[in-house]
């Protein structure tokens, strides 16, 4: 045999040898660890799959005594006497190695719902895997920020800019798919989501939301009306060019062509119009959508004729009846002198960069601000960016999921919060999870997939290193959503209790 042939078999013979399983579970619950980095002294990488799995296939490792340093987002290895956090395993081809991990974060790591190999590692070990589709589904190699709603017995989820397999560029007008609902036969929340995309005729998520003007449309405010017909669904959508939002509008989504239609544009200098992540709040008899980016200061009537008609909308604020946000803000007293807050028409609703600039120009005191969001130990302010608020039965009370703008990492902190109302006050917040140099942007809670009478709650955000300063992305987590489960009955989140 020459020994270009005696090479081929050698390679075909390792290529069949089985894997060496390593499983990363977490101390606490014995579940494997999604998104936890082991790295040999050589800089080779591994990262495990969303069942805590690696399979280390590389043929210098194998029968060798391995060193692997372990790091992980909010989860900790012990250090030696060196400070290296690591374990030495003995690599054999066939063999399993379990090495358990110790969690910092509050709230638990669950797996990864979108993307490229989400069970890869588990797949190569020829181990069962909780997904349909474990490795690629409908193309989709990245997808950014979710949007969901319950519609005609289904779960829908929306995305917005998706990355395919076939090029660089992919579809920069919202991605869709729909999930059986737990009560209606689907996974548990616990173990995973298995969505069913809408795809073109290549097979690739379709683009669910082209609208009127150039660049990508990013998709809000998903709220589904009730009429004696039936279910409607309605979106709030905005045209981006770069970072900058140039036009607003809202769409609804047409069953038939499985896809959302233009319904209204909405002019630039409206203060409130559909946007964040609504849900059902019922005021003297009213069924309301309240939303908001994150705190839900506007609300308009949960019908379709309302949702259509922005003069219906309000904002929850302290500005003058009429009064506009940056350009002519005026805050509205009493007699007494004191701050009107409510619910208003026409009038920009109350958020941070309006208070900021009330403070600035003398107009509220620092004992008449409205978004005092501190950190429950340490009485830092939280600047909240975005996330969103359910009802919890658990807690009897509405629950904050949000991500802070700055912290110690850009977009890579999650807090949360609870309020006696949906617009706050919103006083003391508990951080639950940390990305050590990574972003973490638009946590989406799941109030659907709430267990044990809400005592679970689940949320996901957008898992990327764009906007973090961190040059190196995470192999196939990049750019997708990861979900994380909390206990609300963790004792650590008792300072942000009402």
């Amino acid at each position: 045999m020459g020994l270009v042939a005696l090479l081929l078999v050698t390679r075909v013979m390792m290529a069949n040898e089985p894997a060496f399983e390593i499983r990363v579970v977490d101390e606490q619950t014995g579940q494997g660890v999604p998104l936890v980095e082991l790295e040999t002294v050589h800089q080779q990488r591994f990262v495990t799959d969303s069942a805590g799995r690696i399979a280390i296939t590389a043929p210098e490792l194998q029968d060798q005594r391995v060193y692997f340093h372990v790091r992980s987002h909010g989860y900790e290895y012990p250090a030696d006497g060196f400070g290296y956090r690591g374990v030495r395993l003995d690599v054999r081809s066939g063999e399993e190695a379990t090495v358990r991990i110790r969690r910092k974060n509050i709230a638990e790591r669950q797996y990864r719902v979108t993307g490229a190999g989400i069970y890869a590692d588990t797949v190569a070990l020829g181990k069962p895997a909780p997904i349909r589709q474990p490795l690629l589904n409908a193309q989709v190699m990245g997808a950014d920020s979710v949007v969901t709603a319950e519609y005609r017995g289904k779960l829908y989820w929306f995305w917005g800019d998706t990355h395919r397999a076939s090029y660089p560029l992919g579809n920069f007008h919202a991605s869709g798919a729909t999930s059986s609902l737990p009560s209606r036969g689907g996974l548990d929340p616990a173990v995973g989501v298995d969505l069913e995309y809408f795809a073109d005729s290549e097979g690739f998520a379709k683009p669910m939301a082209r609208m009127p003007g150039e660049g990508p449309t990013w998709i809000w405010g998903l709220v589904v009306v009730e009429e004696e017909e039936g279910e409607r669904l309605f979106t709030g959508f905005e045209k981006v060019e770069g970072l900058e939002v140039y036009q607003r509008g809202i769409a609804e989504f047409d069953d038939q062509r499985e896809e959302f239609v233009l319904r209204k544009l909405v002019d630039e200098d409206v203060p409130l119009y559909l946007h964040g992540h609504p849900f059902r709040h019922q005021v003297d008899g009213v069924e309301y959508f309240y939303f908001g980016d994150p705190y839900p200061v506007m609300r308009v009537p949960a019908t379709a004729e309302a949702v259509l008609d922005l003069a219906r909308y309000e904002g929850f604020t302290c500005l003058a009846p009429g009064s506009g946000g940056e350009e002519s803000p005026q805050v509205e007293r009493d007699e007494a002198g004191h701050v009107v807050w409510g619910w208003k028409r026409d009038t920009a609703a109350i958020c941070w960069s309006l208070q900021q600039q009330l403070r600035q120009q003398g107009q509220l005191a620092a004992d008449e601000v409205w978004l005092q969001l501190v950190d429950a130990e340490q009485g830092d302010s939280v600047v909240a960016h975005r996330g969103s608020v359910t009802w919890n039965d658990y807690r009897e009370g509405w629950v904050l999921i949000t991500t802070e703008q700055g912290g110690s990492s850009f977009l890579g902190e999650v807090w949360y919060a609870e309020a006696a109302a949906p617009e706050g006050p919103w006083r003391k917040a508990t951080k639950v999870v940390t990305h050590e140099d990574y972003s973490f942007y638009n946590p989406k809670q799941h109030p659907y997939f709430a267990a044990e009478g809400g005592r679970f709650l689940f949320f996901e955000g957008t898992y990327t290193h764009t906007f973090s300063g961190n040059p190196q992305a995470t192999p196939r987590y990049d750019y997708n959503q990861v979900m994380y489960r909390l206990d609300l009955a963790d004792p650590r989140l008792s300072g942000s209790h009402r």
